[in-house]
């Protein structure tokens, strides 16, 4: 265990390694955060306005709620897209650009908003799960939501690389968890844990930081507070954009089991070494 926990955290600096020497790649995040920001304020208008919720997750909540998760599972899911298949292009020693990264989520856009429409349909199941008052139900939406979460970890690179529906490609992807298991669960948790701690710990110190500049005036202290803001929002895109390179560089070894430049000194062929 040691030792996949070591080889994961390898493939995380090495991802690091690649953003660092493209950090144009972290552009498609913050379009992707500007897009999702839009969607969310075009529905929460109408759901204020119209009392979608006031008498629970009903009928119309369901609809409502399938064509929010629809339109924002729609923007995410193409940014992310752009952004591996931009990054795939650096993986193999290309110079990348946005139009690259948006190229190749354009020639996937059918089976894109297939996906979309998948992810929708479980995002609104999970979420009445979650809703119920009992316990046991809410916690096996979550335990739900968590496998999900990793069997769909490597849909993206799968649509991006090639031209197939997105049923296939949950398929393959499920199919590829069990080669990329650990990999996959200790890379996803440890790149979310890693930038939780920083992000917490950052937001103590904003919280700080403004609460001191609150002593001198109040424009010192709405200005570190925007500062601050834009640190800790520059850390999720930065979160965001490396998890995107760390999906496809598991994707892209796993099926071709060759090692990109960036990752010679990584045992990636230790890491997909058959299962007993």
């Amino acid at each position: 265990m040691f030792e996949k926990f070591s080889r994961s955290w390898e493939l995380v600096k090495a991802s690091a390694a690649v953003l660092r020497s493209d950090k144009a790649l972290m552009l498609f995040p913050v379009l992707s955060g500007i897009a999702t920001l839009a969607v969310l304020a075009t529905f929460l208008l109408p759901m204020f306005a119209l009392r979608i919720f006031a008498d629970g997750f009903g009928i119309g909540g369901a609809v409502f709620g399938f064509l929010f998760y629809f339109c924002q599972y729609t923007v995410i899911i193409f940014f992310n897209c752009a952004l591996v298949g931009a990054a795939m292009i650096r993986l193999d020693g290309g110079d990348p650009t946005l139009r690259d990264g948006f190229a190749a989520a354009k020639s996937r856009l059918p089976s894109i908003l297939g996906y979309a429409a998948i992810s929708a349909t479980v995002g609104v199941l999970l979420q009445a799960l979650k809703n119920k008052d009992n316990f046991l139900i809410r916690l096996l939406g979550s335990g739900l939501g968590a496998a999900w979460t990793l069997a769909t970890f490597l849909v993206v690179p799968v649509l991006v690389s090639r031209d197939i529906g997105p049923i296939d490609a949950l398929k393959q992807s499920t199919a590829l968890l069990k080669r990329t298991w650990g990999e996959n669960v200790i890379g996803q948790v440890g790149i979310g844990a890693a930038f939780g701690l920083v992000t917490f710990a950052a937001v103590l110190l904003s919280v700080g930081l403004v609460v001191l500049a609150a002593q001198a005036s109040l424009a010192l202290a709405v200005a570190v507070g925007v500062a601050c803001a834009l640190g800790v929002l520059l850390l999720g895109i930065y979160q965001a954009a490396l998890s995107g390179i760390y999906s496809a560089t598991l994707y892209r070894y796993a099926v071709s089991h060759e090692t990109p430049a960036a990752f010679r000194n990584v045992a990636l062929a230790r890491a997909f070494a058959p299962r007993d």
